[in-house]
């Protein structure tokens, strides 16, 4: 696919949700770091934070403007579309665009969240592949072929949007029982059964996961339980979930209990990010 002229660079608006924690903040912008060299030479990458911090959205679209990109691709790095994605994100940009001299004649487009694209797929099922190989499996009869006793729990972060709810669901069921390229799931790998995938929430929505961990693990199918939190960077809401994980273990101790990494700002996340980029732009004025 052509690159755009010189004379007029893609602007790329990187738009984190924003955070109080220090390394959650400084992956986000490492993350930025990977995206400019994704899209090295052919776009400015701009990124910036919808709360909490700086550059906020309209220093970095002033940052945009100054580098003359006369198209701008607003990228919100979001799991899931929700209130941040369909409305606050979308009101930022164009109070941004209104108060910055110079936008007048900036063209707008917005890519969907990076959700269910493909690269996050296989980073959900490589976070999943590392904590089942690093769990023990040394119980009477784990290791038997075929024996389906491994659970597998998703957690999401939780929305009220009911659509934002529904996307974590089809995700969990694409990572873990999906066969990419007509090659084995994840499930078929590892001998999880279709009633050892359970999709659970922190917060906002329902089922939450101390529940979902109790009812899985006194349930006497499971021998381990591995818990994949479904966030992008470290921070509060990662340890909340590993201490509600090590509660579950207390409470339940004839259960192996195992929490995945978050996903993190790794080269397949920023390449995620660019791939919706491209699909942002019609007609195509990059590759990736």
């Amino acid at each position: 696919m052509p690159n755009l002229p010189s004379h007029s660079p893609l602007g790329v608006l990187l738009v984190g949700h924003g955070t109080r924690d220090r390394s959650g903040t400084e992956e986000f912008f490492l993350l930025g770091q990977r995206l400019s060299t994704v899209l090295s030479g052919q776009a400015v990458v701009a990124p910036c934070l919808l709360e909490f911090q700086e550059p906020t959205i309209t220093q970095a679209w002033a940052t945009l403007v100054s580098h003359q990109c006369s198209r701008v691709v607003v990228a919100p790095l979001l799991l899931f579309a929700a209130g941040h994605a369909k409305s606050d994100i979308p009101d930022e940009v164009a109070a941004a665009k209104q108060a910055t001299p110079g936008s007048e004649s900036v063209d707008v487009s917005f890519c969907p969240p990076i959700s269910r694209q493909a690269l996050m797929i296989d980073a959900v099922r490589q976070r999943l592949i590392e904590a089942l190989e690093t769990l023990p499996n040394d119980r009477v009869g784990l290791a038997m072929e075929g024996n389906q006793r491994t659970a597998i729990v998703m957690v999401g972060r939780g929305s009220r949007d009911v659509c934002a709810s529904a996307d974590m669901r089809v995700l969990s069921e694409i990572a873990v029982m999906g066969r990419p390229d007509e090659q084995p799931s994840l499930a078929d790998q590892y001998g999880i059964a279709r009633d050892g995938l359970h999709t659970t929430f922190y917060a906002m929505a329902e089922p939450r996961l101390p529940d979902t961990l109790d009812r899985v693990a006194a349930s006497g199918r499971f021998d381990r339980i591995v818990v994949h939190p479904h966030l992008l960077f470290s921070g509060r809401l990662y340890e909340a979930i590993e201490k509600q994980v090590q509660d579950a273990a207390k409470n339940h101790p004839h259960v192996q209990f195992g929490t995945s990494a978050y996903l993190g700002p790794t080269d397949l996340v920023a390449r995620a990010v660019a791939a919706r980029i491209v699909e942002a732009c019609s007609p195509p004025v990059m590759s990736v």
